[in-house]
């Protein structure tokens, strides 16, 4: 079991029901799953840029990536519907806690001039969504081997019924929100 969940059982639990005075240990909100998502919108010139892109986002989560495509077709952007333009994966128990302890603990401080992450990127159900510019901070990516900096979106979803609970959460996991 991961360092980070046993944590979790542990003193995250504790320090909820203390502030939030549940009742119930089962009340106390917790990391459902984390979704990671690449965008890559050059895909429709050329598919390689996506398989690129798959292998990054499956060393990264260590899981397998499902590609996501369009859902309609738009003439601006060159796009047919069903066209492959991104790819997903979702983490949940294990690993879930893993990615979370690796981008807390190693990824987000290689970020240039990092000052924190956004505090009011919450979508008001207790979710919270995080844009990561570059593929090159996560140790596990050689930097000789990327064709292309890409960007990524990590999003948190939350048992939380709040903004507040799930900011309150995510500082225990030793999120770094910005002051």
């Amino acid at each position: 079991m991961s360092r980070l969940k046993e944590t979790y059982k542990n003193e995250i639990v504790d320090a909820m029901m203390k502030k939030f005075g549940y009742k119930n240990i089962m009340e106390v909100p917790k990391l459902d799953k984390v979704v990671i998502n690449m965008g890559v919108g050059e895909a429709k010139d050329n598919a390689k840029l996506l398989d690129a892109a798959v292998k990054d986002l499956e060393i990264i989560s260590g899981q397998k990536v499902v590609t996501t495509k369009a859902k309609n077709s738009v003439a601006n952007f060159k796009i047919r519907e069903g066209q492959a333009i991104g790819c997903k994966v979702t983490l949940r128990g294990e690993r879930m806690y893993e990615f979370v302890d690796r981008l807390v603990n190693l990824a987000l401080p290689r970020v240039r001039d990092f000052r924190g992450v956004n505090p009011n990127a919450f979508d008001g159900r207790g979710n919270y969504a995080l844009g990561i510019k570059e593929q090159l901070i996560f140790p596990e990516i050689e930097y000789d081997k990327v064709d292309k900096v890409r960007g990524m979106d990590v999003i948190f979803v939350t048992t939380a019924k709040t903004d507040e609970e799930a900011r309150e959460l995510l500082t225990l996991f030793n999120m770094p929100f910005q002051k």
